[in-house]
């Protein structure tokens, strides 16, 4: 398939060292898509997180957690999503990497189902965005433009269920709690203030 949107040289070394480029290629036809379904918007709007992969410009790669209220990532396009940046350690690992190179994957999952989406694509953060005066908590916001959008089996992914959201997820109408790590003698002489946000 010389049109691939997935695969590389590398992915075809191994799938064809285990014979597996035809289940590979038809898992890319059945399945692999550019724009995000209505099933898709719904997992994905209904997440209380993801995992977001990135790189530097030498490739180094980063990987983070991110989370917030369900809503909080949302589908703008046939093939865009957007999500805020929250305040954090302000050391900008993963915005940062996306200075530097704009590639991104992006994991949906759902223990409770159990189900699994991901996506990868382009990234741009700004402060500029005219999301940013709406979004609660929110001190950037995060454009993904997808390449591929793709569902994974869920065989391996444990059953859990969810106990409570984190206190700290941004809401409207609501103050933000600092964690306690930032109040520590180590810590609290060189915090950063946090940056002023919308609270709905």
């Amino acid at each position: 398939m010389p049109d691939s949107i997935m695969f590389h040289q590398g992915n075809r070394r191994l799938q064809d060292a285990f014979k597996s480029r035809a289940i590979s290629d038809r898992l890319e036809q059945k399945l692999t898509r550019t724009s995000f379904t209505d099933e898709d918007k719904a997992f994905i709007e209904n997440s209380m997180f993801f995992f977001l992969a990135t790189a530097d410009a030498a490739g180094r790669p980063d990987c983070s957690f991110k989370g917030g209220m369900p809503g909080f990532v949302r589908v703008a396009a046939p093939d865009e999503l957007v999500f805020p940046d929250y305040d954090g350690n302000g050391m900008f690992k993963s915005l940062g990497n996306l200075a530097l190179n704009p590639n991104v994957g992006l994991l949906f999952i759902s223990f409770e189902r159990p189900h699994r989406l991901r996506v990868n694509g382009t990234a741009v953060a700004s402060r500029d965005d005219r999301l940013l005066a709406h979004t609660v908590g929110a001190q950037l916001i995060v454009r993904v433009k997808a390449r591929a959008i793709f569902p994974n089996c869920p065989r391996y992914i444990p059953k859990m269920q969810l106990v409570e959201p984190s206190i700290y997820a941004p809401r409207p109408h609501t103050d933000f709690p600092e964690p306690g790590w930032k109040s520590k003698p180590e810590f609290a002489p060189v915090m950063h203030p946090r940056a002023p946000t919308y609270k709905g």
